[in-house]
């Protein structure tokens, strides 16, 4: 790439970055980190929120504003909002395909609109958060068996309809070495990691959420 091209993309960095020095700096918000992906062409930056999501006494979810662009020429920033547990780093999903927890500003807004932007991400990360702590806290009342805990598992790995049915009719034999290695990892992550042993996690609906995540996040290798 030519140097004007690097030009163009220093631009657009400072441009999108530009964009979150409307939101950190007040209220304790924080940048955490920054980079860039393969040669450059998709940058990100996060920022930490001062609250966090609390279920339980003692069990805390550490909140974060993701920014991300690409320099594809759609002209485009993805901002979403991504809660991370602390007890084990898990990171809970912010799918940027759903557009209640993530938006799209563009690089030409001026700063008034920029600021808008900003309160309205504000305004989604808030809604957020209340309804997750609300939810997470109603999981982690929600006593479930090791089988069942199992099975939930199982349920979300599946990768296609065809496993989907063979786990519905109890067809263990129909299923796949990789796929039964894969859930029996997630399972004994459920099982005995000391993140699992907590009041809210342990033989709880939470916590068979959370050995999901923590199988995606601290035991598969990719």
């Amino acid at each position: 790439m030519g140097v004007v091209g690097r030009d163009y993309e220093v631009v657009q960095n400072v441009d999108a970055f530009s964009f979150f020095d409307s939101i950190v700096g007040g209220d304790g918000i924080q940048y955490e980190t920054a980079g860039a992906l393969g040669k450059g062409e998709r940058i990100f930056i996060t920022a930490k929120l001062p609250d966090y999501i609390k279920v339980g006494k003692n069990d805390l979810i550490e909140q974060y504003l993701f920014l991300t662009t690409s320099h594809d020429g759609f002209g485009s920033i993805t901002a979403a909002f991504t809660p991370i547990r602390i007890v084990c780093n898990n990171t809970l999903n912010a799918a940027l395909r759903n557009n209640t927890n993530a938006f799209k500003i563009r690089h030409t807004a001026n700063a008034k609109e920029r600021l808008e932007e900003a309160h309205k991400l504000m305004g989604i990360t808030n809604q957020l958060s209340n309804q997750l702590e609300g939810i997470f806290n109603q999981w982690a009342k929600v006593k479930i068996t090791d089988p069942e805990i199992k099975k939930l598992i199982q349920m979300a790995l599946v990768p296609n309809k065809e496993v989907l049915q063979n786990i519905q009719a109890g067809k263990e034999d129909e299923l796949s070495t990789c796929f039964k290695n894969m859930t029996d990892a997630a399972f004994e992550y459920a099982m005995t990691n000391e993140s699992q042993q907590l009041e809210t996690t342990k033989g709880s609906l939470f916590g068979a959420y959370n050995a999901v995540t923590g199988y995606f996040k601290n035991v598969r290798t990719y």
